[in-house]
């Protein structure tokens, strides 16, 4: 008994460090938020502002148009999102439920693309959205990415392998076809495996730097990630105060997205891919 107690005592210790770890970087991009430019850098280091000021935040506003570019964010990588799971959950409804020739030769075909880097697509995906007069404006950022993806394809794939074939089988003798049995039948039994796609798509297109930056050129038209990046770029140095308060009013919709998720999120962590 006494073994177990501190068996479980270490790793819980552990993990506690662990996550202290993990949030540190956090905590200190918060509190800088909050700093006077002359007691970012100061040692020892100041964890709590001491007095905590909000010019930070009122210089972010005046120094870019954030609500523009916050909603310009918000509508790519919620299209994006909406995008992917439909399609996505269409093709692995194809590759887990349907039987035709050539289907596991197809499937891993498509996973083969993961191997594939994005910078290696870049400049062809670039010159498909010029030519399509898609530079600068939202189909330009949210196109290539909105018909899914090998990976979202594959979460839900597998995680549909696990439902009961039966389900399918009684909705065939009240008449349901493919369609009927797909959205009425799989969509909502899948609903943890599209809670852990879509957030995992949300975080990263809600992030994404590269993409934007090629393709965006006018101001109205950048997303979070490329504006805050520009204000390390000044010939006056980097403002750290409104580089951290961008920052961290960037993370907020994330932290938002992964509360209101987060029950399906780890329902689905637990049982995607296991059969």
């Amino acid at each position: 008994m006494k073994n177990r107690t501190a068996k479980s005592i270490l790793v819980h210790g552990i993990l506690i460090l662990g996550a202290f770890s993990a949030l540190m970087p956090l905590m200190w991009m918060i509190s800088t938020s909050f700093k006077p430019a002359e007691d970012i850098f100061s040692l020892p280091p100041q964890w709590i502002p001491d007095p905590p000021t909000l010019a930070n935040y009122e210089r972010l506003f005046t120094s870019i148009p954030f609500a523009r570019q916050f909603l310009n964010t918000f509508i790519v990588s919620t299209s994006i999102v909406i995008g992917q799971l439909l399609f996505s959950s269409m093709a692995a409804y194809a590759f887990a439920r349907l039987r035709f020739p050539g289907r596991n030769v197809l499937f891993f075909a498509f996973l083969s693309t993961l191997m594939v880097p994005n910078v290696a697509t870049l400049v062809p995906s670039f010159i498909v959205v010029r030519e399509l007069g898609w530079i600068n404006n939202y189909l330009g950022l949210i196109g290539p990415y909105l018909l899914g993806s090998a990976i979202a394809t594959f979460l839900i794939r597998q995680f549909m392998l696990t439902i009961p074939a039966e389900l399918e089988d009684a909705a065939r003798m009240d008449g349901a076809g493919h369609i009927k049995i797909f959205f009425l039948v799989i969509l909502p039994l899948t609903r943890p495996a599209l809670a852990v796609v879509g957030l995992f798509a949300f975080v990263f297109f809600w992030n994404d730097f590269l993409w934007p930056l090629i393709i965006i050129n006018s101001e109205s038209m950048k997303t979070l990630t490329v504006s805050i990046a520009s204000l390390s770029a000044s010939v006056y140095g980097t403002d750290w105060g409104v580089l951290m308060a961008g920052a961290t009013m960037t993370i907020l919709p994330l932290i938002a997205v992964f509360l209101l998720t987060q029950k399906y999120f780890l329902e689905g962590i637990q049982i995607t891919g296991l059969k």
